[in-house]
Parts: C-alpha cells; sequence; structure tokens
C-alpha cells in the first residue's frame, strides 16, 4: 500500500512537468513559426526538410482520409448533376413528343390545304370529334355530314395517307370506318410491280394484303396505293408500304396515323362529261346562213340588191 501510494506520488509531479514541456515546446514552436525573419525562416525550412519526409506513415492516413472526403463530395455533385440531366431528360422527351404531334399535324394541314390538280376531285376537311370504335369496331366520328353534302362510302384521307371509308352520314356528322377494321375491303395496286390485291382489315394495326397475283414480284417496303376497281375509292391514293409479319404473310403498314387523327379529308369524286359528239367540243359563235355555196359573179348585180333591200325597209 505504501508502495503504491508512493508511486502515485511521484507520477504526478511528472506528468505535469511532461505537460508543461510539451506546451512550452508547442508555445514556442508557435512563435519561432510566426517570426518574420530570415533565420528564423531558414530554421523552418531546414525543420520542415528533416523531419516531414519522416512523417510520410503518419500522413498518410490523413491524406487518404483527404482524399475521401474529396471523392465523396465529387459523388454529390456528380449524383445532383445526373439528377438534373434525368429532368431535362424527361423534358426533353415531352418537348420531343410534343415537336412529333405537331410536325404530324403541320404536315397533315399543308397536305389538306394542298391544291388539287385532278379536275374530277374535290374533297371536304373535317375535325374528327371522338373515337366511336370498340374492341371489335374501328370507327371515328367526324363534324361533317349531309349539309355539307358527304355521301355514304367516299374514301378520307389524312395529311398522309387513306384513313378509310364513311359509313353512316349524320346531318352535321359522319362515321369513318378504319382501314384497320375487320370489315374493311379496299381493292389495291402494289407498285412498283403495279400486282393487285385486296387489303382487308383484321382489328390489328397492319391490315393484311389477300388475293396477290404474284407475290414472288413483291417486297417490304412496295408502296400501295388504291386501285380504284368497284367505283368507292379514287385511284391512285396512297394507303401504305408493305411489311411483312412473322408467319411470312404480306401486310400492310398504313401511312396514317390511326392513333392520332385531328383532321380528315372526305374526297368527293365528280366524274367527268362525256362527249357523244367530239366535234361538238368546238363551234362557231352563231350558226351559218343555210346557202353558202353560191356566190354573185357581177358587183353591181349585189349594189342593186342592196338598194332594193334598202327600199323596202324604207
Amino acid at each position: 500500500m505504501a508502495r503504491e501510494r508512493t508511486d502515485s506520488s511521484h507520477a504526478r509531479p511528472v506528468r505535469r512537468l511532461l505537460v508543461a514541456v510539451v506546451v512550452l515546446c508547442l508555445v514556442v514552436l508557435v512563435l519561432v513559426w510566426r517570426i518574420d525573419n530570415p533565420r528564423v525562416e531558414r530554421l523552418r525550412s531546414n525543420i520542415t526538410d528533416r523531419i516531414v519526409p519522416n512523417l510520410e506513415w503518419a500522413m498518410a492516413p490523413v491524406t487518404a482520409l483527404g482524399r475521401m472526403v474529396d471523392d465523396f463530395q465529387s459523388y454529390t455533385r456528380l449524383y445532383q448533376q445526373n439528377e438534373e440531366l434525368r429532368r431535362e431528360l424527361q423534358q426533353m422527351r415531352a418537348w420531343r413528343e410534343a415537336a412529333l404531334q405537331l410536325e404530324q399535324e403541320n404536315a397533315r394541314l399543308l397536305d389538306l390545304n394542298r391544291v388539287q390538280l385532278d379536275p374530277d376531285l374535290t374533297h371536304v376537311t373535317g375535325l374528327v370529334l371522338a373515337d366511336s370504335g370498340s374492341p371489335f369496331r374501328r370507327s371515328v366520328l367526324i363534324n361533317v355530314g349531309a349539309r355539307d353534302g358527304i355521301i355514304d362510302g367516299w374514301a378520307t384521307m389524312d395529311g398522309l395517307g387513306v384513313v378509310g371509308r364513311i359509313s353512316g352520314v349524320g346531318e352535321n356528322t359522319s362515321r369513318v370506318i378504319l382501314l384497320i377494321d375487320a370489315a374493311h375491303r379496299i381493292p389495291v395496286t402494289v407498285m412498283p410491280s403495279s400486282q393487285q390485291a385486296l387489303l382487308m382489315g383484321d382489328n390489328t394495326a397492319l391490315p393484311v394484303l389477300e388475293f396477290v397475283e404474284a407475290a414472288e414480284d413483291i417486297s417490304p417496303g412496295d408502296r400501295i396505293v388504291t386501285s380504284g376497281d368497284g367505283g368507292v375509292f379514287p385511284p391512285g391514293l396512297l394507303v401504305g408500304h408493305v411489311v411483312v409479319d412473322r408467319e411470312g404473310r404480306l401486310r400492310a403498314r398504313p401511312s396514317a396515323d390511326m392513333s392520332r387523327l385531328n383532321f380528315l379529308r372526305v374526297m368527293r369524286s365528280h366524274p367527268g362529261t362525256s362527249l357523244a359528239d367530239p366535234g361538238g367540243l368546238i363551234g362557231p359563235p352563231w350558226p351559218l346562213p343555210s346557202d353558202t355555196t353560191s356566190a354573185p359573179d357581177d358587183p353591181d348585180d349585189t349594189a342593186e340588191s342592196t338598194a332594193g333591200d334598202e327600199a323596202a325597209d324604207g
């Protein structure tokens, strides 16, 4: 017991002395480091050259920790930038979708306003009011009807291609059966091979091409236009392009976007006047005298006849 008390009584002064010496050394070091003197500057340089290289092992954890902090800050900044880029990408996708819709609508409007060069065809432009279709019936309603001269069976187009035909006319509205409807049949011509076929809807996005004369002459990407057979659809209207499904069947990809129909053009066909006598197309502005073969040989006889006519009138 007495020995433990003696050891503790000697340890306390030693610790106090060591703490005082360390504090004094630190104070002297701070003072020396703050003195602005050439000699002191050389002393500081010598101390740094001697001590710092030997403390690399002690500074390694501090350096690694500093690098970890910098990496974490960089990761935080990258994460924030990534989130901002994701938000901007979502906005760009929305703007891209809006731009595509406006581009398609602009193309349709430009095509609807295009001058019709065929005198036999005129058109009435209508606005799509609603989609009146169902899983078994694909049709839309437009805001033109009997008051606009619409007749059941006329073809309808948008700015890109044939959409369908009129099936049901009201006073102010009409119903349009789309190409993809199962009840729709259109005689078409596949270009450039001029193969005749029948386009048959099956309630899918790609109608089927049936009754093809020579399927080996048709390639994917060929243009499909209306043939005009049957007199319902005018000839030469663009329908779409040929595609081949997984089963090897020929199908048509419509040029018109059936999911985004805004404006439709109803094609009105006015047959030209038939001429039974081509010679009657151009004639004199007044009727000719019945006897034009004989002419007076003597000018005096002509003068006398003229004078007699004037006297009779007088």
